[in-house]
């Protein structure tokens, strides 16, 4: 008689916490700008202080799975917005059970980025974005560069991070011999904060120069001074106005009664002014603007403006040093948001 023999059964493994739909990081990366679009959420559901402030997906915000029921709040107000979950890899649970609970309050496009933040980092061209208290740390820890993209005039000149060095993302080509010989060096970039983009391409072009620690803070400079403080501020706001500004007030008044009044120019990148801009602005994004400042009009006042007056301040240094005869220049240093739907909140910048 033929004896049979009994083979270990292969476990069976358990896939049943698992989110049914799974994306990838091509699929996040296509869904991410900066700013972030109204209609997309990135979400990490790691631990705050062990995982999301040391390292996170830029423009992705922390609800810790341990916290969900207590942050529903910060999840946005309309349920055909995109949201997307990821924690840390493949046998990481917390996005799968995040993403199933934001499906059961009704959410009704949900994802998840299984391989999550491991592999995000570890793909060529990808970096973290950092949380203040961890650019803290690495201040006091004393091993790391910390470089302000803004323009040196008027934003690092009137207050910066501490130990920052001021590479302008304008002159990144000219000045990048100021960065550390060592690749491997860590290097934190920031700028005017998550509208601004000046950090993001300044890390891109450090990790083409074979830089091999590159993060963003990208909450930036008005995170810090929220945080820590503006102490190392260098330079007295004259008379409640920056150097170049128009005047808030004056400006609302323009655009509301006579915008034809001055040529308003929008220097964000195309695609950001394609999704909405003052109706009279045209659109010079900052990185063409210098050869065609030779054939601005002077025969009525020019406005700069972009989202936080780091790109619009950077133009209107820019006017000075290629045209001094241009004498009616300003910009407009606020907090400027362009929602989808056409309406344009001003704010005085933190």
């Amino acid at each position: 008689a033929t004896k049979t023999v009994k083979t270990a059964a292969t476990p069976v493994e358990d896939t049943s916490w698992m989110f049914h739909d799974i994306v990838d990081a091509k699929f996040v990366k296509a869904h991410m700008t900066v700013p972030m679009p109204e209609n997309v959420m990135i979400v990490d559901a790691r631990p705050y202080k062990g995982k999301y402030i040391k390292g996170h997906i830029p423009g992705a915000i922390s609800i810790p799975f341990s916290q969900f029921d207590k942050k529903t709040n910060l999840l946005p107000k309309d349920k055909n917005v995109l949201l997307i979950y990821y924690c840390e890899g493949v046998k990481c649970k917390l996005s799968h059970k995040s993403a199933k609970k934001a499906e059961k309050l009704g959410y009704k496009n949900v994802k998840v980025y299984a391989k999550g933040y491991p592999e995000w980092i570890g793909l060529k061209g990808n970096y973290g974005s950092l949380s203040a208290e961890h650019v803290a740390k690495q201040i006091a820890a004393n091993n790391t560069v910390i470089v302000d993209a803004r323009p040196k005039k008027p934003k690092f000149d009137k207050g910066h991070i501490p130990t920052a060095i001021s590479i302008p993302f304008s002159q990144f080509d000219a000045l990048n011999g100021k960065l550390p010989r060592d690749l491997n060096t860590p290097v934190i970039f920031y700028c005017g904060g998550l509208k601004c983009r000046l950090s993001h391409k300044s890390a891109a072009k450090a990790l083409e120069m074979g830089y091999t620690k590159v993060a963003v803070f990208a909450k930036g400079y008005p995170e810090w001074k929220k945080t820590y403080g503006a102490s190392n501020e260098t330079v007295q706001v004259q008379a409640g106005e920056v150097e170049g500004s128009i005047d808030l007030e004056r400006f609302k008044s323009i655009i509301a009664n006579n915008p034809e009044s001055i040529m308003l120019i929008d220097v964000r990148d195309a695609d950001e002014f394609a999704k909405g801009s003052f109706k009279t602005a045209v659109n010079i994004p900052i990185e063409n603007l210098e050869p065609k400042i030779k054939g601005l009009p002077d025969d009525k006042p020019i406005v700069f403006v972009c989202p936080t007056g780091a790109r619009s301040g950077e133009a209107y240094y820019m006017i000075k040093d290629v045209r001094e005869s241009l004498k009616d220049v300003y910009y407009v240093e606020a907090e400027i948001d362009f929602k989808s739907d056409g309406n344009i909140e001003i704010k005085k910048p933190k």
